[in-house]
């Protein structure tokens, strides 16, 4: 079984950060778009020796520094009616944080849902393999089980082959809303709606 998931970090008992911390109504009903740029991060902060991206501790990041680094990034990536739907929308907002931190070393690419499931597969487990989280939008999605996840910015942190009879299939595994969740990679790509998300590619520039 060919499996790989991310080390990530933890918030008391909550699997990263959560959405529903927030009080600020714009954050707690849309800020999901910030709060992915805050999760990578805190994630390139504790792993990838990228500490400048976040003004706290992220190694004893509490709840309130959390909430406190969703208002700051808010700014940057601002929750709207129609939400962030569109993954140049989303690199716009993060290099502008990026840059007024200092880091020039993070670069992102749009892959866009119109892509073959094969290349989003290919993606994924190049991205985790490669130790980079991978940012997702997903939009409409016609499975009434995604709906969860339906206009929605996460991160995905992992990925596992499984032999589900006389296939095999990969699961990526999502982190949103304080919890982990491992989603049929195929099924989930393929929404079957005309309007998609889609993933973005995170890499570090060799200076």
């Amino acid at each position: 079984m060919n499996r790989n998931e991310l080390p990530y970090f933890n918030i008391g008992r909550s699997y990263g950060g959560n959405q529903r911390w927030f009080l600020d109504f714009w954050m707690h009903i849309g800020g999901c778009g910030a709060l992915t740029m805050c999760d990578l991060m805190i994630y390139m902060a504790m792993f990838r020796d990228i500490p400048e991206g976040i003004p706290f501790n992220a190694a004893r990041l509490t709840r309130r520094e959390y909430v406190r680094f969703g208002m700051q990034m808010k700014p940057y990536l601002k929750p709207r009616k129609t939400g962030i739907k569109d993954l140049k929308t989303f690199i716009d907002g993060a290099d502008d944080y990026l840059r007024s931190s200092g880091i020039r070393g993070i670069e992102m690419e749009e892959f866009p849902g119109t892509e073959t499931y094969a290349m989003a597969e290919r993606v994924l487990k190049e991205q985790i393999d490669a130790g980079m989280p991978v940012p997702m939008l997903m939009l409409n999605h016609k499975r009434k089980e995604y709906s969860f996840f339906e206009w929605h910015w996460f991160l995905l942190v992992g990925y596992e082959d499984r032999q589900e009879g006389n296939q095999t299939v990969t699961y990526a595994k999502a982190a949103t809303y304080g919890k982990a969740h491992w989603l049929r990679f195929d099924r989930f790509w393929e929404t079957g709606m005309e309007e998609r998300g889609g993933l973005i590619i995170v890499k570090e520039k060799h200076q």
